[in-house]
Parts: C-alpha cells; structure tokens; sequence
C-alpha cells in the first residue's frame, strides 16, 4: 500500500451516479478510476499477503489479513440522490450556517460555495482532532491541523469576508449534530471552541500584518515601474509570514501586479529539497534470524537478561550510520506512552555495545546501536541502566500521581492532553482554562509528596479486561488505543491504564517538585516536574541562592532588606529626576540665551556625551522658548550614534522637516530613524561619522530656511 511494507491486490466497489443518457453514452466500467466525481469508489478490500521490500522484492506474508473500508460520505450521497457529498445531510447543516452568518446565499457564486464547503469539512477534521487530543502546533500531525485550520480561514476571510473568528461559533452546531454518536466530541465542546478561537485571532493577526507587508512589495514594483512581485519576495511573505501563495496573487492581480509564481515554485521546491536532504534517512530491509511475530517485553520483572538477536538492520542518516536491532525479548522499555526508552549495553565475552535509545514499532522493541556485534547470531546479555530506569520510574509514576491531585484540586474536567517521562523530569500537558495559582500548584504538590510518604505498593494487573478496568475506575483517555486487554496501574486510589514502568512502591519516589507552569495554547496547560535526587538539587539550589543573597545583602532578613533597598531607590529616583528636570531647565535656558539669531533662526549644532532620554526632554524645553530655534545634536552612547534634530513651530512652518532632515543626514552613520516634524531622532552603526551627520543635518536645514 505504500513503497515499503504489507501489500497484497485488492477488490474495489464503484457506483455511477451518472444520468441514464450519459450511461448509455459511456459504460460506467470504462469510468472507473479514471477521475469523474460521479463515478465513485464506495468500498475497498485490500487481500494482505505480501510484505514489500526496500528493493521491490515481494515476501509471503507470516499471516494473510484484510484490510477493508467504506466511504461513509459517498454511501450518503447515493442513498440521499445527490451528486456531491457536500449537498447530503452530513454537511447541509454546517453549510446553511455558514451561509447565514457570512450573509451569502449557497449556491449563488461558486466561489462562495467552495469557501464554505472548505469549511465545513474542515471543522469537522479540526473538531475530532482536537478531541482526541492532537492539538495545534508547529510540529507533526499538531502543524497539520494548524494548516487545515488556517486554509478555512483563509477561505473564510478571502470569499466570505470573515475579518473576525467564525469557525469557533460553528462548533456547537456541529456538536448538536454528531454528539450524540461521538460524545467525546460534547464534552470537550468548550476546549475545542477555545482552541480554534485562540488558532483563528493569530491567523487573522498574520493575514492582516502579511497584507501591510504586500503592500509595502507593491509599492517598491510600482515605483521600480515593475509590473511582477518576485518570486523571492513572494516566498519570503508565504515562509517568514506564513501568508499564503494564493492570497499573495489573488491581492496582487486586484492591483494589477503580478506575481512570478514560476519563481516561487523554485524557491518553494529549493526548500523542500533542504528539509528532505536534512531528515532523508536511507533504511536497509531486516535480515532476520530467528522468527518472532513480536517482542516479548520482560522489563516489568528484571533490568538484565540472555537475549538473541531476532532481526537487525542498517540506517544511515546525516551521514550517519546506526544498526536496530530486534531481540527474542528483552528487559529495555521502548519509547512509548510518553516515557523514553531506555538505555544501557549488550554484552559477550569478546564486547560490549552500548544500547543508545530503545524505540518500540508494530510491537517490535527497537534497540539503536551504533556498531553491529560482530557474530550477530551470538547470545548476549541486555542490561538495563539501573539509575536511568528508576528515575524515569519515579517520574512516570509521580506523574500519576500529579493526575490524579490536579483533578482534585482544579475538578474533575482535568484531562491529559500528552506527557512526556524522562530520567530527568517529566512533562504533563491537561485540560484548564486558566493559569494554576501558585497556592493551587502549592496543593498539588503537597498531595503527590502525601502519597509518596504514604508508600503506596504498586498493585498492577498485566491482564485485565476493559470492562475490568472501568469497573476499577481507571482512568481512559479518549484517543489512546487499548487492546481487549490492558494492564492496570494503581497506587492508592489513584487507578490508570498504563503500559510503562513504575516504582515498586510510592515511597521510592522520595520527593516530588513542580518546576513550571505555562500555557501551550488555548485550554491546556502544561507542568513540568521532576522527582528523587532531582527534586533535592532544586531545593538546594534555591536555599543556595537565598543564601547568597543573605550574605550579598549582609542581613539573613532578606524581605526586610530588599523592601528597604526598593524604598531607597524609588527615593533615589524621584530625587534624580528632579535634579535632571532643573538640569534641562537650564540647559535650555542658557542654550535659548546664548544663541544669537542668525538668517532667521538660532541654530545650535553639537555633540554630547548625554543619553537619548536627556536630550529629548532638552529639545521639548528648547522648543517651549523659542519659536525659531534649531537644535542639532549628535551623541554617542555604548559606541552607538543618535542624531537628534528639533525645530521651533516657525522653522516647522517654512516646510522644513525634521524627520527627513535625520533620515538623510543618517546615512552618514549607517542609520535610519524619523519622527514628527518639529522632532526627530536616528541611530545608527557608525559612530565615527556623528559630526558628519551633524553637519549634513544644519546642510539641509539652512538651505530651507528663508
């Protein structure tokens, strides 16, 4: 079915949905497959007999299965009489919603039509994802659901003109259509439409900051007498910007500019081949030694055992080669469940090979190596990291323990949305709508370190039954997958399905401390923590930090002294802005005073070792006294140049501008700026062209001046 793996030739069921007169014209069996939406594939078997190779090669399959589908939408369409999925009652509702909150009638432009189709597909595939916990994000099947959200909105905005989230109001309707076959899908109603109203505010931010931006390209092809956006500008706004290519044109040929969309695609193609070329990973087919269907997992039980190796094979990546290797069984955990695989070594008499990372694969336990043993048939013995396994022990089982606290303390809509357990600290992403107080975080921690002094004994039931479990109260999360049977993890009261490795009891665990707390998106949030040995270095890293701040501060009463440090120098700062208001008072005076009237106005041209702040209240007071008063001053601060010009309301009346003034007088220093036309300020990269900038500046204005 793809390059690689199971195959097998397949029966497929196809009904034409065409009018007698084009039956007549054309068979239907000369339609098949050959792309008309009226002559549809409903139904597909898929006979699994073959596992295709690396080289092409074709391998009997160990069991012959069937992989079989239907398609629900297209089953609808023929039984409803209708010609296209979008005219069923699956997607009419969501449609007529659409229609009227946009104001536009379905079926008057087609345009408009294709915009709320888009969409109401879209929401759908956007509200299960997010119920069955993928949310948003930058990264993996996360960046898919932020590109089909975003192409809605796109629609939306371009077609429908929707300049304000709108698929979020569109949640409840669908919710009363389908809640009632997918309840999972009602009760995460709420997080669903936060998280899509939360995704469409920063898509309509980016699509209104792309907008100013093409407009700024339009403006330099309009003044260059260019008639085409370049495809390198184009491509900046569509992968710096995230604006699309579409919208780009279709804005772009309302203004009459074109855009080299050949030059795009080149540009587009040129960094696709970057990312391939930078995650291209070249994997050699199994040469397999002994005959396993899956790996048998024995870690729950010992850290070391004899194993054989089962299966191996070679992949090269970044120049980069590395060797997996399958075992008859094996005591190593692989990645899964949120909990990293473990590491540690194989070992004969003749060598030892580190085990770097354990993966897990269609129910094969993966261990990566980075050298192949040199009798891979050789009997060997797999040993665990003992400190790396109890640590990520102590972490996976606090982390249920900090599940089970957080829903007693922030109520029971508290539901894991992805975790992540590692030797180091554990992650936990779960459903809330605000941010935990620290007094909140305060209660969680108490609750998961009573449990651990406590000293649960870990009571597991490798074998249960589903219904065995939901009779314990274990908890289910919505999206994961579990087998007809399951094996159940308590600890106290707290009760969940789990496959990954635990401490013995709660006691080893030693102590438990929450790290931080932040949002990800809209209605989750995210903890990290960390236990043990791990735990006690943050404690003392803390008192070590209060501790020098005692001594940095020579008074253990550190709050009494940082709130009297904090007095005296907001004194400190009142009474220096006071001095620096008479300083500017006189300054200005003496400037105003000593500066003769010459061609019609005063002109005060210098340099100053004072900072940018100082010499803008300096320009505000100049101008307050005289009318005619032209001040230049440049600066240098930290080896960085500031010019500053003000102009009195006279000089200002005579057309001259200060902001145009400090843009060309600052190329003198490598800079820019501009401001209002009484008061301007550049800075720039070269300091050593400050007196030149000053003297372009009196240049420019003097020969305004009449």
């Amino acid at each position: 079915m793809g390059d690689v793996g199971p195959c097998g030739p397949c029966s497929e069921i196809h009904y034409d949905l065409r009018d007698e007169s084009e039956i007549a014209a054309v068979p239907g069996r000369e339609m098949v497959n050959q792309g008309s939406p009226l002559v549809i594939e409903i139904w597909n078997l898929v006979f699994m007999q073959f596992n295709r190779k690396a080289n092409g090669s074709l391998e009997p399959l160990a069991a012959n299965c069937i992989d079989t589908g239907m398609g629900f939408e297209r089953l609808c369409m023929i039984l409803q009489g209708k010609k296209s999925n979008y005219d069923t009652d699956v997607f009419q509702p969501t449609i007529q919603r659409i229609a009227a909150m946009s104001g536009k009638t379905y079926g008057a432009d087609e345009k408009c039509d294709v915009a709320m189709r888009v969409v109401a597909d879209h929401l759908r595939a956007i509200s299960f994802s997010i119920a069955d916990g993928q949310l948003p994000s930058n990264v993996k099947a996360g960046y898919v659901i932020r590109r089909i959200l975003r192409r809605a909105v796109r629609y939306g905005y371009t077609y429908l003109g929707f300049n304000e989230p709108f698929i979020c109001r569109l949640v409840a309707g669908l919710v009363d259509q389908m809640g009632g076959q997918f309840p999972e899908l009602k009760a995460q109603q709420t997080l669903i439409e936060k998280v899509i109203e939360e995704e469409e505010s920063s898509f309509l931010r980016t699509l209104a900051t792309g907008i100013n931006l093409l407009d700024g390209v339009m403006a330099e092809v309009r003044k260059s007498g260019g008639e085409r956006i370049s495809g390198k500008d184009a491509f900046l706004l569509y992968d710096t910007y995230g604006f699309p290519i579409d919208l780009t044109e279709l804005i772009a040929r309302e203004q009459g500019i074109e855009v080299d969309l050949e030059a795009f695609e080149k540009e587009l193609q040129a960094q696709k081949e970057r990312s391939r070329n930078a995650a291209a990973v070249d994997t050699d087919d199994w040469k397999e030694l002994i005959h396993i269907k899956q790996s048998e997992f024995i870690g729950y039980d010992t850290l070391s055992a004899e194993v054989k190796i089962a299966r191996y094979r070679r992949v090269s990546s970044k120049g980069r080669v590395s060797y997996q290797l399958v075992f008859d069984r094996t005591p190593f955990y692989g990645n899964s469940g949120g909990q990293i695989g473990d590491i540690g070594y194989i070992e004969t008499a003749n060598e030892r090979i580190p085990v770097v990372a354990t993966e897990k694969e269609n129910g094969l336990i993966i261990h990566i190596v980075t050298q192949l043993p040199e009798n891979p048939e050789a009997t060997f013995m797999a040993v665990v990291d003992p400190e790396k396994r109890q640590a990520a022990a102590n972490n996976h089982t606090a982390t249920h323990l900090m599940h089970e606290a957080l829903r007693k303390v922030l109520g029971t809509h508290v539901e894991q949305k992805g975790s992540l357990v590692t030797p180091e600290y554990l992650r936990f992403d779960f459903s809330h709508f605000q941010k935990v107080t620290h007094e909140e975080l305060r209660r969680v921690e108490q609750l998961v370190n009573r449990a651990i002094r406590a000293n649960y004994p870990l009571e597991e039931k490798r074998d249960a039954t589903k219904e065995e479990a939901a009779a314990a109260g274990a908890m289910m999360l919505f999206g994961e997958k579990y087998g007809d049977r399951v094996r159940m993890v308590r600890f106290g009261t707290s009760v969940e399905l789990c496959g990954g490795t635990h401490v013995s009891a709660t006691g080893n665990i030693g102590f438990f401390k929450i790290l931080n707390e932040s949002a990800i998106s809209a209605g989750v949030r995210r903890i990290e923590a960390t236990t043990g040995a791990k735990a006690e270095e943050v404690i003392y890293a803390a008192e070590d930090t209060m501790r020098n701040v005692a001594d940095y501060l020579n008074n253990p009463q550190i709050l009494q002294s940082i709130k009297k440090i904090m007095e005296s120098n907001e004194a400190l700062k009142h009474e220096m802005e006071a001095i620096r208001r008479e300083q500017v008072a006189e300054w200005a005076a003496k400037i105003v005073d000593s500066t003769p009237e010459r061609g019609g106005m005063r002109l005060m041209a210098t340099q100053t070792d004072r900072r940018p702040d100082f010499i803008k209240d300096l320009a505000f007071a100049v101008r307050s006294r005289s009318k005619n008063i032209v001040l230049v001053i440049g600066s240098i601060n930290d080896g960085k140049p500031t010019l500053t010009v003000a102009l009195g309301d006279d000089i200002v009346a005579q057309g001259v501008n200060a902001g145009v003034v400090v843009r060309e007088a600052a190329k003198a220093i490598n800079g820019g700026g501009g401001g209002q036309p009484f008061l301007a300020t550049a800075g720039g990269k070269n300091p050593d062209g400050i007196q030149a900038a000053i003297d372009k500046a009196v240049e420019l204005i003097v020969e305004q001046v009449k």
